[in-house]
């Protein structure tokens, strides 16, 4: 008894927290140049930035790496305001961690920290 009970209890939290997990993630869609944040179920939430060729989310989702078709790379709060440049002549931004990889223009990628502060070339 006490054992089917403790396993009951165990299920209702799993699932109470894989829920609350799920309704909680967000994915960005860009949609004619606008980086949209949107809930896993499609539903749009807000715009981040405009002019954007890629976008990405951290792992813990509260930062947004913006790419821009000028070539910018863009750090951004999950509210949109924007934090600081990280770098120009970009095609490409991904997370990694807590630093960032970049695609430049020329082909060369680089790794920087969250900072912007460059460490090496890859």
């Amino acid at each position: 008894m006490k054992h089917s009970l403790f396993l009951l209890i165990l299920t209702i939290l799993f699932f109470n927290t894989s829920n609350s997990q799920t309704s909680s993630m967000k994915i960005l869609k860009i949609n004619n140049g606008k980086a949209e944040l949107r809930t896993v179920t499609g539903s749009f939430i807000r715009t981040i930035a405009d002019h954007v060729v890629a976008a990405e989310l951290n792992t813990d989702q509260t930062l947004i790496l913006v790419t821009t078709s000028q070539g910018k790379v863009e750090l951004r709060k999950e509210s949109g305001s924007f934090i600081r440049t990280i770098t120009d002549h970009a095609t490409n931004a991904k997370f990694v961690g807590a630093d960032i990889v970049i695609t430049k223009d020329n082909g060369k990628m680089e790794l920087r920290k969250e900072s912007g502060s460059f460490i090496r070339n890859l």
